[in-house]
C-alpha cells in the first residue's frame, strides 16, 4: 500500500494471543450441559475458528472451553449478517436469559462435581 502511494512505511508486526485451545474435557462438559438445555439447537462447530482471543490466556492456565451463544436477529441469511466487530452488527437482546441460564448452570453443575 505505501509503494502504490510512493511513500515508505514500517511495519512492526506482533503475534500477540496464543491459540485458543479447549480443553477436550472442558467443551464435552460444556457441550453436554448445552445440548441439554437448548435441545435441537446446540450443535458443535466443525471447523475451529483461527481468530485471536484473550482467553486463550485463560486457558493457558486452567482447563476450559471457549463456547458461542448466537445473538444474531432473525435475518433472511444469517451466514450474511454482519461479524460481531462490525460497526453494522446488530445483536438480539432476548438471547440474554438464555446465556445466563447457561453459565449459571455450567457453574452450578462445575460446583456439584467438586463437592463430590
Amino acid at each position: 500500500i505505501a509503494s502504490a502511494h510512493r511513500v515508505r512505511a514500517e511495519v512492526d508486526y506482533r503475534h500477540d494471543y496464543p491459540v485458543t485451545e479447549n480443553s477436550v474435557d472442558e467443551a464435552r462438559f460444556a457441550l453436554g450441559v448445552a445440548r441439554e438445555l437448548f435441545e435441537g439447537v446446540t450443535f458443535e462447530s466443525p471447523q475451529p475458528l483461527p481468530g485471536s482471543e484473550d482467553f486463550a490466556y485463560v486457558l493457558q492456565k486452567v482447563p476450559g472451553a471457549m463456547l458461542f451463544l448466537s445473538a444474531c436477529p432473525p435475518v433472511p441469511n444469517p451466514a450474511e449478517a454482519p461479524v460481531n466487530h462490525s460497526p453494522q452488527a446488530v445483536f438480539d437482546d432476548s438471547v440474554l436469559p438464555n446465556a445466563a441460564l447457561l453459565l449459571a448452570t455450567l457453574a452450578a453443575r462445575r460446583l456439584e462435581g467438586a463437592a463430590e
